[in-house]
């Protein structure tokens, strides 16, 4: 059955993310927040897909954390999954990703047209200038940052290096940090074709504010509550 289900979900998004493509062309005349709310309709598509067809649903832990001003979510990241769920739980956003993803047939196509702050990772010094400067410019507009500091999907379980990138953005720009633990992995993994049904939990902490810290302590806070709190909310 899982089989099944994970094989229909991916015919699901084979037929409809070519035709939110170019859709997202489409939308290149219209002011940014125009784009996104069109745009971000594939991913509620996909994550309604996910729940009817695979029997994936998410809980919220922390709700109440959340502000009610731009701010820098830096999150665990362990799936595809949250960076549409993400579009739903928290107000219009940006996020932080690799320029090449930028390339990709179609998803990089639609992606390009939501304002992201694309990256060279290649050069560490020069994509802390673009978060820094891009970051700024999307806060004063009104967007908030995603950041995944581990730079890519975790297994669960395991832990990356946590880049500097959204501490540093949170020290330049004095917006607060909202730090996230999720358990996604478990039931939707990375680069897994299984999707296997189960509740996901989005744990969303208190906000940090970054007045006093410096960046490699702001970031070391950060990864304490994010990496314990997500073995916290770990299938046993």
């Amino acid at each position: 059955m899982v089989v099944l289900r994970s094989l229909l979900f991916a015919l699901v998004q084979g037929v409809v993310t070519p035709v939110f493509a170019v859709i997202a062309l489409c939308t290149f005349p219209f002011n940014p927040f125009t784009r996104y709310r069109i745009i971000t309709a594939w991913s509620r598509l996909m994550i309604a897909s996910a729940r009817t067809i695979c029997g994936i649903r998410y809980r919220l832990v922390g709700a109440e954390n959340i502000p009610d001003k731009p701010c820098i979510v830096m999150s665990k990241h362990q799936s595809a999954w949250e960076t549409m769920a993400f579009q739903m739980i928290f107000p219009p956003q940006v996020l932080v990703v690799k320029k090449e993803l930028l390339r990709i047939p179609f998803f990089g196509w639609g992606l390009a047209m939501t304002s992201p702050i694309a990256i060279d990772r290649s050069a560490a010094t020069r994509a802390l200038k673009q978060i820094e400067e891009q970051g700024i410019e999307r806060l004063k507009q009104g967007f908030w940052v995603i950041i995944f500091p581990e730079g890519t999907r975790m297994k669960p379980g395991t832990k990356g290096t946590y880049q500097p990138g959204g501490a540093w953005l949170a020290i330049h720009s004095d917006a607060i940090v909202l730090p996230v633990a999720l358990n996604s992995g478990e039931f939707w993994g990375r680069k897994a074709f299984l999707k296997r049904p189960g509740t996901i939990t989005v744990s969303i902490g208190r906000p940090i504010h970054p007045a006093g810290m410096k960046s490699d302590e702001l970031n070391a806070r950060v990864e304490t509550w994010i990496e314990q709190e997500t073995a916290r909310i770990a299938k046993p």
